[in-house]
C-alpha cells in the first residue's frame, strides 16, 4: 500500500498525481525540459484507512498467547489463504527452525530469532499450516507460513477451508 502510482492523464494539462507516496519518499518535482505550458500538480493520499478494529482484535488475542488455535481465512491482494493464527515470536521461532535446517538458507534463520520491535496493536497476521486457495487445491498441500499486513486484508471468515475427495 506504501507503492507509489504514478498516473499520466495525458492530454489533460500533463498533471501527474502520486498516491500514497511513503513520507520519506520524494516529491515529484516539475520536469524543466517539458513546455513551459505544462502545469504540474501533486496529491499525496494520507495514510490508508484504519484497519478493521475485530480482526486486530482476533490478532491481539492470539498474540497475548491465550490460543494458537484460531482459525482464518483471509482475501489479500486477490489471494484467498486460510490456516491458522499463531502468535508472531512463535512463527518467527518455526520459521527459523525450517531455515536451519536448510543448507543453503541457514544463515537467514538468524533474522527470525530476533524478537519483534512493536508498540501498540499487532500490524501482520501470522498463519502456519495455511494454504493460498486455488481452484479446488490448497498449496501447498501440507501448508506453509505466511506473514500478511493487517491493513491488506480486504475480506476475512472465521475458520479455515478444507478439501476432502468425498
Amino acid at each position: 500500500m506504501s507503492t507509489p502510482a504514478s498516473i499520466d492523464f495525458g492530454g489533460l494539462d500533463d498533471e501527474v498525481i502520486l498516491l500514497g507516496r511513503p513520507a520519506d519518499a520524494p516529491v515529484a518535482k516539475r520536469d524543466t525540459t517539458a513546455p513551459a505550458a505544462r502545469t504540474w500538480r501533486c496529491i499525496e493520499s494520507g495514510v490508508m484507512p484504519k484497519p478493521d478494529d475485530l480482526i486486530v482484535d482476533i490478532a491481539s488475542l492470539v498474540e497475548s498467547g491465550r490460543s494458537n488455535q484460531m482459525s482464518l481465512t483471509v482475501v489479500t491482494g486477490g489471494a484467498v489463504i486460510t490456516g491458522r493464527l499463531a502468535p508472531e515470536a512463535v512463527w518467527r521461532e518455526r520459521v527459523s527452525e525450517v531455515l536451519t535446517d536448510s543448507a543453503q538458507l541457514g544463515d537467514f534463520s538468524a533474522v527470525f530469532k530476533t524478537p519483534a520491535k512493536r508498540d501498540g496493536p499487532p500490524t501482520h497476521l501470522h498463519f502456519h499450516v495455511a494454504r493460498i486457495l486455488q481452484g479446488t487445491v490448497g498449496i501447498p498441500e501440507t501448508g506453509g507460513m505466511y506473514r500478511i499486513a493487517i491493513e491488506d486484508v480486504t475480506a476475512w471468515t472465521v475458520g479455515d477451508f478444507r478439501y476432502s475427495d468425498h
